[in-house]
């Protein structure tokens, strides 16, 4: 039950820019130690012996603050960051790659027995405060932004907020823009199309006009081109980045 313990730990490291070593993981992150007596409880549930796995899996709340039901199921390289007020339910399943951070409860919304919780994919991200509920997917590279409330299924690499959670909007359009953004070093993370916030709109109006400059760069090379002119020079991001252009738009 401890031969994936070297590597959950590396998943630390790959996930969290404040570990600094083996031994401080391994002794001062609550997510590993509720991970690893978690390994030990889900073991006692599958050998029947209940009581003594939700004593272990009380054990494990108590001295972490993370609540992880002996009977969920939990896959290779799982990350808990912080980790406080963290729950996980019976019937959740966990794939490969996972993070959560603190606060977030994945649970049912029934009283029925049978499955009731969430099912996460491999690589999936949990926001802070979030809360997944019910019997539903969230598919392979979904994230979840913080305190969002979902209680639908997810489809792999889409991004949900609020509450009730949606989807971001993944049109043709807002692609272009995250495309412009990565070119320009900075990313709009969890900023929807449909939100009212002026500084949002100033952010898409700036990624459109630089998309739009790029279309018509590319046009005019094409054609000086045509015309024998040779352009070796390339535009780069930071050359037609300027700052007071967003500040006009805000005002």
């Amino acid at each position: 039950m401890f031969r994936h313990l070297r590597e959950d730990i590396r998943a630390v490291f790959d996930r969290d820019p404040a570990a600094r070593s083996f031994w401080e993981v391994l002794t001062c992150y609550p997510g590993i130690h509720a991970l690893i007596m978690h390994r030990v409880a889900h073991w006692l549930w599958g050998h029947r012996l209940r009581w003594m796995a939700r004593f272990t899996a009380h054990l494990a709340r108590f001295f972490t603050g993370i609540e992880i039901h002996p009977g969920a199921t939990i896959g290779r390289r799982f990350f808990i960051d912080h980790g406080m007020g963290v729950v996980v339910g019976e019937t959740a399943q966990i794939g490969n790659d996972v993070t959560l951070y603190h606060g977030v409860t994945l649970g049912g919304t029934s009283w029925n027995k049978g499955k009731r919780h969430p099912t996460l994919e491999d690589g999936v991200v949990i926001g802070a405060g979030a809360k997944v509920l019910g019997p539903i997917t969230i598919a392979a590279g979904a994230r979840v932004g913080s305190n969002a409330v979902v209680t639908k299924p997810i489809p792999a690499g889409a991004t949900a907020v609020g509450n009730p959670a949606r989807i971001l909007d993944r049109s043709p359009q807002s692609r272009q823009r995250q495309a412009q953004a990565e070119k320009m070093g900075f990313s709009a993370y969890a900023v929807g199309r449909d939100q009212d916030d002026p500084l949002a709109k100033a952010i898409h109006g700036l990624l459109d006009h630089a998309a739009e400059t790029d279309r018509r760069f590319a046009s005019l090379i094409r054609e000086l081109g045509a015309q024998g002119v040779k352009c070796d020079a390339e535009v780069q991001p930071a050359d037609r980045f300027d700052a007071r252009y967003l500040g006009k738009i805000v005002d």
